[in-house]
């Protein structure tokens, strides 16, 4: 098997874990959803057959225990408790280890997991619904594999065996297409298949046996009733018949000569297809697998292109030959489809992300005794997967520390006059070009007195320190710092946090936090939607040329050399009833110029926050190609990275939420003076 189609194996089957445990955590919910039970056992089955066609015989055999408890599940012999899923979900992670490690000891590990859920389907046994006597019904399935089947590794012997297990199966090989001995390609398949199955399960199990095949097979299914099936038994009884009784389902050494052909052709005729509705045919495939740095490769060129179109830009404008500018339009406009199109495509939807933590919230509920729900919304929003990839772990610390920190026991809170269950919640929305993701719980809050006890313990503030409730819960994101009484497994050692903020810091991003005693707290991350190109509007201040992410403007306006003098000492706005705070960046950067008579207020904001930058001219909209800051100014919080210009100059890109945050502070400050 070569290794590019066992890395495509190995790229579906995580997919379909993925699927099996979410089925299984809706389970836990819906423990009588059928349709649950039917798409887990579905998954397993699935990733059964392809492990042993691509040669991961361990996780073929190991699976192939969790169906058949999963099969019993399926029948009504027993309950899907939450015992039986657990021990079901615990397996799964086993094979997803035997799938990515298949050459690896994992004998001892698998064998304890079996015997979990042997013990589980055993205690599950009694709690099993009365199921209604099963109700027998014949089917024809006639079909055909195409001639290089073998080569696939399909093995029509697995196929009819499959096809037994459902029930009693009379088989009859059709061997009109076999040609002479001398024209046999001994990797060619020729058989085609006539059974006769009468069995208690529907339809949807017979498809199953043939899911990895069925696009590239023809394949009719049709039900029988008691007198067409004794016809059909009889038309297949004969002394040609090759009838399937027990494990030898094929021929034995059969010549062509001796087998009869009661079927004249396993692919049933245009009429029959569509009076039955179940004929197979082949599908163009809708999406195409693209190795992620791929896409990562395509983005850096995309990028390039933009700044060469800017560059082409700037030539254009600055001559007068029309048909330059002309093509230089065409460019531009191109350009800047193919870089929405390129954003498109890297975007996913945080549904994806969110995803990923139901499991981990089961895991902690078990671990901790705690009764934990957790709750999604605004899964659809959709961000730059790179930001994806990079945001798991950050969520993984805060779920952690807020049930093992925030959320109570059952008993206290019982005691607090609260339900037992503690719920976490997770929400995304979009706020201009920045996603807020927010991780919030319904637990005991931030002891403010605890941490600034650890705060002053560890030398952060001088003992009595006057500090606002935001510098004071920010002090947790400090390095070792934990308020935890115990270290346990989950946390407590003074680490996460901070990670967690550099993390966030790293992606351009911020993080605050917000809590109330006795009613849990408040973890809110904004995130840039993307790390790669964004439309920006360019500014000078002073003699340097700045960039605004387009996404964070809400408007401009006209900032008079008077109107500046005046309102020297409280720099605010009068924006439609509403006074708005602004920064002068010609004092912020020290560019040493006087102010310009007629300068302007570029309004940004991030969500419900929102200030004003004073800037000496506004040069337009600019597709910013984002460059990362050197290590020399990567702790400069005013700039979030850099873009090259069309002349070859560098601008600076402004991060709007340090802005914003200083502009509240600055407000903060002179209602106080006031």
């Amino acid at each position: 098997m070569s290794d590019e189609a066992i890395a495509v194996f190995q790229v579906e089957a995580r997919e379909n874990l993925e699927l099996i445990e979410q089925g299984l955590l809706d389970l836990l919910d819906r423990p009588e959803d059928r349709d649950l039970v039917d798409a887990v056992f579905r998954g397993l089955h699935t990733l059964k057959g392809s492990g042993s066609m691509f040669g991961f015989d361990a996780l073929a055999g190991f699976t192939h225990h969790c169906e058949t408890a999963f099969d019993r599940v399926r029948k009504g012999e027993v309950a899907a408790t939450t015992d039986l899923v657990s021990a079901v979900l615990a397996a799964r992670d086993h094979m997803r280890r035997l799938m990515e490690d298949p050459t690896g000891d994992h004998g001892a590990a698998g064998d304890v997991l079996l015997a979990d859920l042997e013990r589980a389907v055993r205690e599950a046994d009694g709690n099993a619904p009365v199921a209604a006597a099963p109700v027998q019904t014949a089917w024809r399935i006639r079909f055909d594999l195409p001639s290089h089947a073998f080569k696939n590794g399909t093995n029509p012997l697995a196929l009819l065996a499959e096809l037994r297990d459902l029930g009693e199966a009379r088989v009859v090989a059709d061997v009109s297409r076999v040609p002479s001995l001398s024209q046999i390609e001994p990797t060619d398949h020729y058989l085609a298949w006539d059974v006769t199955l009468t069995t208690d399960q529907g339809r949807g199990a017979i498809e199953d046996v043939f899911i990895f095949v069925m696009d590239e097979m023809n394949l009719s299914i049709e039900p029988l009733d008691a007198s067409n099936a004794d016809a059909v038994v009889a038309d297949q009884t004969g002394p040609a018949e090759v009838v399937a009784e027990g494990p030898s389902i094929l021929p034995q050494a059969a010549a062509p000569a001796q087998v009869a052909a009661p079927v004249q052709s396993s692919a049933p005729t245009a009429p029959d297809a569509a009076e039955a509705g179940v004929a197979k045919t082949a599908k163009p495939s809708e999406s195409v697998r693209v190795p992620a740095d791929r896409l990562d490769e395509l983005m850096d060129r995309v990028g390039e292109l933009v700044i060469a179109q800017s560059r082409l830009s700037q030539i254009a404008n600055s001559g007068v030959d029309t048909a330059l500018r002309a093509v230089s339009e065409e460019i531009e406009r191109l350009s800047g489809e193919l870089r929405d199109t390129m954003m498109v495509l890297r975007m996913v939807p945080v549904a994806t992300l969110f995803g990923r933590f139901r499991r981990l919230v089961h895991d902690l509920a078990r671990e901790t005794g705690k009764v934990i729900e957790l709750s999604t919304d605004g899964e659809t929003t959709e961000i730059d997967k790179t930001v994806i990839e990079r945001l798991a772990d950050p969520l993984v610390h805060l779920i952690r520390n807020a049930a093992d920190h925030g959320l109570e026991t059952a008993e206290d809170r019982a005691a607090a006059g609260k339900p037992a269950t503690g719920r976490i919640r997770l929400s995304a929305h979009q706020s201009g070009g920045e996603v807020v993701i927010t991780i919030r719980d319904d637990g005991r809050g931030i002891d403010r007195d605890r941490v600034r006890a650890k705060a002053e313990a560890q030398g952060l503030i001088e003992p009595g320190a006057a500090l606002s409730d935001h510098d004071l819960l920010q002090m947790i994101f400090h390095p070792g710092f934990s308020t935890a009484a115990a270290v346990t497994n989950l946390s407590g050692r003074g680490v996460g946090m901070d990670v967690v903020k550099r993390t966030i810091e790293a992606l351009r991003g911020s993080i605050d936090i917000a809590s109330r005693p006795g009613e849990g707290s408040e973890v809110s991350l904004r995130i840039p939607l993307t790390l790669a190109i964004i439309d920006g509007l360019l500014v000078r201040v002073g003699q340097g040329r700045y960039v605004i992410p387009l996404g964070a403007v809400e408007e401009c306006l006209e900032l008079s050399l008077d109107e500046d003098l005046r309102s020297r000492g409280r720099s605010f706005i009068s924006l439609r009833n509403s006074l708005v705070p602004y920064l002068r960046l010609r004092e912020m950067f020290e560019t040493g110029t006087p102010p310009e008579l007629h300068q302007k207020v570029v309004v940004v904001s991030t969500g419900t926050e929102r200030i004003g930058l004073v800037v000496d001219q506004i040069i337009g909209d600019h597709q910013t190609v984002i460059k990362s800051m050197s290590k020399l100014h990567s702790g400069l919080p005013t700039f979030s990275g850099a873009t090259i210009l069309g002349d070859g100059g560098v601008a600076l890109i402004l991060d709007v939420g340090h802005l914003v945050a200083k502009g509240q502070q600055q407000e903060a400050q002179m209602r106080e003076a006031i």
